[in-house]
């Protein structure tokens, strides 16, 4: 074989830096989760997302579990929360950060559904699509494209996940809703975020609502959760759902189960109570009632 020299050496040389630095490149970006507390970017479109995550120590090949954090916007510390579940269950944590600047109420609470405005948004705008672009996310690093997954909120991201429910369940084994300030009851006659009034028809038939309730969903209530707080939703049509959100998950949980009685729908909603525990996501997360509500019967 001829010798290289001069351009042919140089061009040999760079063509190696490239390809070792796209090999590197390459093997960064399938890099799994690191074990142990970490905080990773996520691509989301225009608007990336900053996720906490936790892979336990004795992490094997255990499912996702995405936390969606409260109003306070403190994703790390419900990632700390999860801990404890993460190390009592083996799963792997990622809790996203939906930040008030770019995701206030109706991009939060309502996930993006409706703007500030009324107007309804093309679904790829909703915030509820962010889930499954974490999922791909973490399957991608993890190389597990079959990883399943569970979804986990309190409070504000109660709420956002009770909404998530209903238009955009996605693969969700399960989808955890604890502790939720205001709920999307099955009627038409309740505005939305709080039922399907004034949205279209594509977005409030029943069709909808029958999918709505046979998805994958639990409540999560503490029987203390009794007090309003600075943050409680004292609006009158939050009101109407009762007078604290113990009420107002026990209503919610009551008119669907009886709307599906009814009409004879598939019914896939549970309730699980947890005894003396208010507003506290991390008393939520501990408590030995979680087990039930993550990884229970099906409803």
């Amino acid at each position: 074989m001829a010798e290289l020299t001069g351009w042919g050496l140089r061009s040999a040389r760079k063509i190696l830096c490239l390809t070792t630095f796209a090999f590197a490149v390459a093997v960064a970006k399938a890099a799994p989760l690191p074990v142990g507390s970490a905080r990773i970017e996520c691509p989301n479109g225009a608007e990336p997302l900053t996720l906490f995550t936790y892979k336990p120590p004795t992490y094997r090949e255990g499912p996702l579990l995405i936390v969606c954090h409260g109003v306070g916007r403190n994703a790390e510390d419900y990632r700390n929360f999860a801990i404890t579940l993460a190390e009592r269950f083996k799963l792997l944590v990622v809790a996203p950060l939906f930040d008030k600047e770019r995701f206030p109420t109706w991009r939060y609470q309502r996930g993006g559904l409706v703007d500030a405005e009324g107007r309804v948004r093309p679904a790829a705008d909703w915030t509820y699509a962010a889930i499954p672009r974490i999922v791909e996310r973490v399957r991608e690093l993890e190389a597990r494209p079959q990883l399943p997954y569970y979804l986990i909120g309190h409070s504000a991201g109660g709420q956002f996940l009770v909404r998530l429910a209903a238009f955009l369940p996605g693969e969700a084994t399960r989808i955890v809703a604890a502790n939720p300030g205001s709920h999307l009851f099955p009627v038409r006659d309740q505005d939305f975020g709080y039922g399907f009034g004034g949205l279209p028809g594509e977005l409030s038939s029943d069709d909808v609502i029958r999918r709505f309730l046979a998805a994958p969903l639990t409540f999560y209530l503490g029987t203390g959760d009794v007090r309003p707080e600075p943050s409680f939703d004292d609006s009158p049509a939050a009101m109407r759902q009762g007078a604290h959100r113990l009420e107002r998950g026990r209503n919610c949980f009551a008119a669907a189960e009886a709307l599906a009685r009814e009409k004879g729908w598939k019914f896939g909603w549970r309730k699980v109570e947890t005894p003396g525990i208010g507003h506290e996501a991390a008393f939520m997360f501990a408590a030995s009632e979680v087990e039930d509500a993550l990884f229970g019967p099906k409803g």
